[in-house]
């Protein structure tokens, strides 16, 4: 089975990474669910793996006679494997939370904002992925999966995607 041309596989992740932000930010501003810190966290790693997607599409690196894959193509590859895994690590982090008795859980943390201006990156890193009772809510399902396991799915096919694109031979 022959897989199609990389730049088409890149841009339809881009849309698909464009199309979950709409969702996260119409589920924001329209539905008024507010992301807490690792909800954040989360839209940030799909973010970058959109840049670097696009960046893919725009680059569309081409290997060098003789060679099975252009360094480029390979870094993005890596690149997005990578941040999907970074990414499944935190949704997996929030699932945890929600599986936990909220009474276990800090009531709440400082936002996010003031946290990145005032207290030193360690320290506001170890906050943030310490979670809180606001991580653990389940305030919204489809399919009976909450928002964190619906994320955790799209990180894992992003990362089976960058690692589909890593192996592949360009022919």
């Amino acid at each position: 089975m022959t897989l199609p041309a990389s730049r088409p596989l890149y841009l339809f992740a881009f849309i698909a990474c464009v199309l979950l932000l709409a969702a996260a930010y119409y589920m924001e501003y329209v539905m008024g669910l507010l992301p807490c810190p690792l909800c954040m966290v989360q839209r940030f790693a799909f973010f970058i793996i959109g840049l670097t997607c696009l960046a893919a599409v725009l680059h569309n690196p081409q290997p060098k006679a003789g060679r099975k894959r252009s360094r480029a193509a390979r870094a993005y590859a890596v690149g997005i494997t990578l941040l999907a895994i970074f990414g499944g690590a935190t949704a997996s982090r929030q699932i945890w939370l929600q599986h936990q008795p909220a009474d276990q859980l800090p009531s709440c943390l400082p936002s996010l904002d003031y946290m990145i201006d005032v207290l030193p990156m360690m320290e506001m890193l170890t906050l943030l992925f310490s979670g809180t009772a606001d991580c653990a809510k389940v305030t919204w399902t489809f399919l009976g999966l909450s928002i964190a396991e619906c994320t955790l799915l799209a990180f894992i096919g992003f990362a089976l995607f960058g690692l589909v694109q890593l192996l592949r031979r360009e022919d």
